[in-house]
């Protein structure tokens, strides 16, 4: 008689280890990484916020900064880039030096008026005024009498002073819009003759003629790139010339058969003469002799100088407006003046640049070569020591921005292997130079004495980056 047998413990343990009968495996609800995953100890957001140096920064530059830090460090040790024991230090690392996306550099270029570094570097007086003035101030308030006054009224008294030849004086936000106050003021629907050699381009794409013609004045061009006299500009005048414009060519010089009437002679023809200088030099400046200035072309006879405030004078960006003070009254009190008229920050700016001590702008004009080689050769000697390939050699600086074109500054520089360029420009304090042969210069004339310490310091810092 057959006997049935009930299964044991072994035959059940067979049955779920035969591949055929054994159920499919039901993979964990939520697996999650191992215990082992180092993702585990990354750091919280709300533990980072609590470490002492980004709670600071949170106050400095806002949470909204620091966080944006914090979840770099925290995508770097996601990816295996760093452990997550470094997020807090990657996080206080990555911080930047100011809530806003502008970054301070070193120009090393060896142009004074870099228009790409944002041109004059603004002074110490200037920067502490700026400071001064952030909060609330009295810019159009008289303080003894309670009552409104003169929007920027003590900066206007500062310009007007360094040129006394100006009988008014009005500033707006920049060179150009100077010149297209004259022009809609004293020219709309009128006509402005202009010479032919002084229809520039004046950076960008932005051409002085589309400008002009933009206010609803009409040019009247006369003579020839090369050759234009006072005649022609005295045959085109007539009942409908609003003014005759004078433009200083400040980004290139023609040479060779050429002639140009001067403002004097200008003056003599009867109708206002606007001179745009450009460049803001206020008084001529023994370095640069051929570089038009405001109060000579006023002692001339010029009815209205145009400027800008960001170049050879070493202010902030601005446009200058000086002559005839029933003109300056004339173009103030227009509608367009309100839309172009300056800031507080910008006139405080303004004030300290023109009675404070030298600016940045005007101490690199002056620099003596000497003392820039000694400089040159000193940086050089100390970096060779640290086992960088950095020579001392002489250098050609510029003025830049539209500045005294053609005209170079004796100058020094560090020179060092081409991937330094990019290795510095990318750096913690981003440096600026030039390449030239196959090799990077720093030149020292728009850099001020007291960073050479940054740098070097920078210079030993990207030799890593410079070495890949």
């Amino acid at each position: 008689m057959e006997q049935r047998v009930a299964p044991g413990r072994d035959d059940r343990d067979a049955e779920t280890t035969n591949p055929a009968t054994r159920p499919a495996a039901r993979p964990p609800e939520n697996p999650g990484p191992p215990a082992q995953d180092a993702r585990r100890r990354i750091p919280r957001t709300d533990a980072l916020l609590r470490d002492p140096r980004l709670a600071a920064a949170a106050g400095r530059l806002g949470e909204r900064v620091v966080k944006a830090a914090i979840r770099q460090a925290q995508d770097r040790a996601r990816s295996g880039g760093i452990p997550p024991e470094r997020v807090p230090d990657t996080a206080v690392a990555l911080l930047p030096a100011t809530p806003g996306g502008l970054r301070p550099v070193i120009n090393a270029t060896g142009v004074l008026l870099h228009t790409n570094l944002g041109r004059a570097p603004l002074s110490e007086a200037a920067r502490q005024a700026v400071a001064a003035a952030a909060g609330p101030t009295d810019v159009e308030l008289d303080l003894a009498s309670g009552v409104r006054a003169r929007r920027g009224r003590s900066a206007l008294a500062a310009l007007a002073d360094r040129v006394p030849a100006a009988g008014g004086v009005h500033v707006v936000n920049n060179g150009a819009a100077a010149l297209i106050l004259a022009a809609t003021a004293l020219a709309a629907g009128k006509e402005i003759v202009i010479s032919r050699g002084e229809m520039v381009e004046i950076g960008d794409g932005f051409r002085l003629p589309d400008l002009l013609v933009s206010t609803g004045a009409r040019l009247r061009e006369v003579g020839t790139t090369n050759r234009t006299s006072a005649a022609d500009y005295a045959a085109a005048i007539g009942p409908d010339t609003g003014f005759v414009l004078k433009v200083h060519p400040s980004n290139f010089r023609v040479t060779g058969f050429t002639r140009a009437a001067g403002t004097g002679e200008l003056a003599a023809l009867g109708v206002p003469v606007v001179v745009d200088i450009g460049s803001g030099l206020l008084a001529p400046h023994p370095g640069l002799p051929e570089e038009p200035d405001a109060d000579t072309a006023l002692r001339a006879g010029a009815a209205l100088v145009t400027a800008s405030g960001d170049k050879l004078l070493g202010g902030p960006q601005c446009g200058l407006l000086l002559g005839r003070e029933d003109l300056v009254r004339e173009l103030a009190r227009h509608p367009l003046a309100r839309a172009l008229r300056v800031d507080k920050l910008t006139l405080a700016a303004l004030e300290a640049t023109l009675t404070g001590p030298p600016a940045p702008t005007a101490t690199a004009l002056t620099a003596d070569p000497a003392a820039l080689r000694h400089r040159a050769d000193r940086l050089a000697t100390a970096l060779s020591g640290d086992g960088i390939d950095a020579r001392a050699v002489e250098s050609a600086a510029t003025v830049g921005g539209g500045g005294a074109p053609g005209v170079t500054l004796d100058s020094a520089a560090v020179s060092l292997p081409e991937p330094y360029a990019a290795a510095l420009r990318t750096g913690p304090v981003p440096v600026v130079g030039r390449l030239e042969a196959g090799r990077c210069l720093l030149d020292l004339r728009a850099v001020p004495p007291e960073d050479d310490t940054w740098l070097a310091d920078a210079v030993r810092a990207a030799r890593p980056a410079a070495g890949r």
